[in-house]
């Protein structure tokens, strides 16, 4: 049985006390957790061994969901039909009762060398991401490739969202593509002493999304591909503006400015949706650091950017969506 290292456990109850505890805290030595779903389990692997945890849960401004000055939003709205998908797709039932959207902005990368129990690790020598000199996805990269395998962040990315981040130094609201970078290691731009207060999501009238994601079982599993595809269509069916947004095939969420820009001004036809898929896919380059050989997750890319925007389109996509599973199964 893995054990949890030893640690301190504190509870504030205000963002600003938060900060302050993790300010005052040695370089490494305090972060955060709020459902703890991929920390903990970390903890045990030795992959992340804090001396202190600063738990949010008690912090009641974390916790609300408002529109504008509103302390509601219309969550049915067609906009935000991905970031439902998304949500609904992460891991099973019991951990997203216990998980937080924020916290799965800020998972941590994933890669099979990496995410061992400590004596694996070990027997290998270690990598670079933790205790080690050298990636065993690619041992001459001078960089670690460990996968971004955030279910939320590209759908969020696809609706234009930003979101906030406090310290003691103050507040910065930034995209949220800005949030991340592509290394494994230094995934997020975010400060160790910051905590991610807000999501904040433009308007979405006439916006439509959707989110497809790839992995071998229907629950549980992270994402070997996503694809998360946001479109503001006129009423005569004109692409106003478009986002596309791979995740699981990179360190970090990629967006594919130039598939969307095959969109904008046109149509959803057939003819469109395929050469915007074909863009798409260009820049995936996934690792063989997870399920799935690499070649065909890089095929797949394509397949699924092409189903996400047939679905925008209006196409009834259950069936496929049902056919995907069950092949996977």
């Amino acid at each position: 049985m893995m054990r949890l290292p030893r640690f301190r456990f504190v509870s504030p109850r205000s963002v600003a006390e938060a900060a302050d505890i993790l300010a005052s805290a040695r370089a490494g030595d305090a972060m955060i957790v709020a459902g703890g779903t991929d920390l903990i389990p970390n903890m045990k692997r030795r992959q992340q061994t804090p001396a202190t945890l600063v738990g949010l849960r008690r912090i009641p401004e974390l916790r609300a969901i408002r529109r504008g000055d509103s302390p509601t939003i219309e969550l049915r709205s067609p906009g935000l039909d991905g970031l439902r998908q998304a949500a609904a797709q992460v891991a099973t039932p019991p951990l997203r009762n216990m998980g937080t959207i924020g916290g799965n902005l800020c998972l941590d990368t994933r890669c099979n060398y990496y995410d061992q129990n400590y004596e694996w690790r070990k027997a290998i020598d270690f990598c670079m991401k933790k205790d080690g000199q050298i990636c065993w996805v690619a041992t001459s990269s001078p960089r670690c490739l460990a996968v971004s395998s955030t279910d939320t962040a590209p759908a969020l990315m696809a609706l234009g969202a930003s979101v906030t981040l406090t310290s003691t130094g103050g507040t910065r609201t930034v995209p949220i593509a800005s949030l991340y970078q592509n290394d494994g290691i230094r995934y997020l731009t975010r400060a160790p002493a910051e905590i991610l207060t807000s999501i904040r999501l433009p308007r979405l009238d006439r916006w439509r999304s959707t989110y497809w994601k790839l992995r071998r079982r229907g629950a549980f599993d992270f994402p070997v591909l996503s694809v998360a595809a946001a479109a503001n269509v006129r009423v005569d069916g004109t692409v106003e503006e478009a986002r596309i947004v791979l995740g699981a095939v990179a360190s970090c969420p990629l967006e594919s400015t130039q598939a969307a820009s095959i969109l904008r001004g046109e149509r959803l036809t057939d003819e469109r949706i395929a050469a915007a898929a074909e863009r798409a896919a260009q820049p995936a380059r996934p690792m063989d650091n997870t399920d799935f050989s690499l070649v065909w997750r890089k095929r797949m890319a394509k397949a699924f950017v092409t189903y996400a925007l047939r679905e925008l389109r209006g196409d009834d996509m259950r069936a496929e969506r049902y056919r995907i599973a069950r092949q996977l199964l």
